[in-house]
């Protein structure tokens, strides 16, 4: 069981809260704000009204107890900021932040931060893919060059074989996952591929486009 420091209780606060919640992860959530504290506390082993900028509040937290802190602050970039690197300065094992803007990930970067989330570039990338193409449903970022990709099987694989396909020779991407109306099935050498089904697949940009 992980124990979590949340730094932020707005609504991406919230969200990442009642997640971590339900995989038994224990929730200690801090704002400056009563109404956002009592928003989300119910998902919330334990919430404190404070100044995530004030060192001696920051302190009496235990910050090197938790195993991840996450800074959510969204409306002054200047506290996530301090926050930030105060975490860092009072020992916390792992810093992840919120940027707004490709300077604001910088900057969080070099104060403290061992990792940034960017949650309205994601959401535009992961849109701008889905919806450029037909035979794309979604795609679920891992890196900036290797992502996962659920697509739509093409005629041309319907009745087939993963064997008689060969994707991974003939188009550099690793079938993971078949996606059937009944269930998320995981692939064998022998399944045979329908046009209804959707299959998820591992691999680069470049590669899906040549593919598809």
């Amino acid at each position: 069981m992980k124990s979590v420091l949340i730094v932020g209780a707005g609504q991406f606060g919230i969200h990442i809260a009642k997640r971590m919640v339900k995989l038994r992860c224990e929730i200690m959530a801090v704002d400056s704000d009563e109404e956002c504290i009592n928003a989300i506390l119910p998902y919330a082993t334990n919430a404190q009204i404070g100044d995530s900028t004030n060192a001696d509040f920051m302190n009496s937290l235990g910050i090197p107890d938790f195993d991840v802190c996450i800074v959510t602050i969204s409306d002054s970039f200047q506290d996530s900021l301090e926050t930030t690197a105060l975490l860092k300065d009072l020992g916390a094992r792992k810093v992840i932040s919120r940027a707004q803007n490709d300077i604001q990930e910088k900057f969080l970067l070099r104060n403290g931060a061992d990792e940034t989330v960017y949650p309205e570039k994601q959401t535009a990338v992961r849109l701008a893919i889905k919806e450029a193409s037909d035979d794309i449903l979604d795609v679920f970022q891992l890196d900036r060059d290797i992502n996962i990709y659920e697509v739509r099987v093409p005629k041309a694989w319907n009745n087939k074989t993963l064997t008689e396909l060969d994707i991974r020779k003939k188009h550099n991407l690793n079938v993971i996952a078949v996606k059937t109306k009944e269930q998320l099935v995981l692939p064998t050498p022998d399944m045979i591929l329908n046009s209804e089904d959707a299959v998820l697949l591992l691999g680069n940009m470049k590669d899906i486009q040549k593919a598809f």
